[in-house]
C-alpha cells in the first residue's frame, strides 16, 4: 500500500468578466505524491463542475478525502500553474511556540 498524506493543491482562478478580480482555489485531500495530488484535485474539480452543469448535486468528499466545494460561477481555474504540495494545518497546536503558557 503507497505512504498517503495529506496534501494541498492551490489553483490560481480569475474572473471571467473582470480578470483584474484574482484568487486562489484550495484542495486537499490524501495522496501519495503531488503528481497524484494534482491529478485527484483536478479530477474531483471536473465531476463537480460537470455535475453543476447539469443541474445536479455536487458530488461529496471521496474516500481519499478529495473533493469540491463551493464553486464560484464565472471564475476560470488556471491549472498549469497549479502547484501541489504536503498540507500544513495553519491552525495546529503541535508547536509549543505557538501559543502561550
Amino acid at each position: 500500500m503507497p505512504n498517503r498524506r495529506f496534501f494541498e493543491v492551490d489553483v490560481p482562478i480569475h474572473n471571467a468578466a473582470n480578470p483584474a478580480l484574482r484568487g486562489l482555489h484550495v484542495f486537499t485531500g490524501e495522496a501519495d505524491s503531488p503528481t497524484t495530488a494534482l491529478r485527484r484535485a483536478h479530477e474531483v474539480y471536473e465531476a463537480a463542475l460537470a455535475a453543476q452543469q447539469a443541474g445536479l448535486d455536487i458530488p461529496g468528499e471521496q474516500p481519499d478525502s478529495w473533493g469540491a466545494r463551493g464553486l464560484r460561477p464565472g471564475w476560470e481555474l488556471d491549472w498549469p500553474a497549479a502547484k501541489a504540495g504536503r498540507w500544513h494545518n495553519p491552525l495546529s497546536c503541535t508547536h509549543r511556540s505557538d501559543f502561550a503558557l
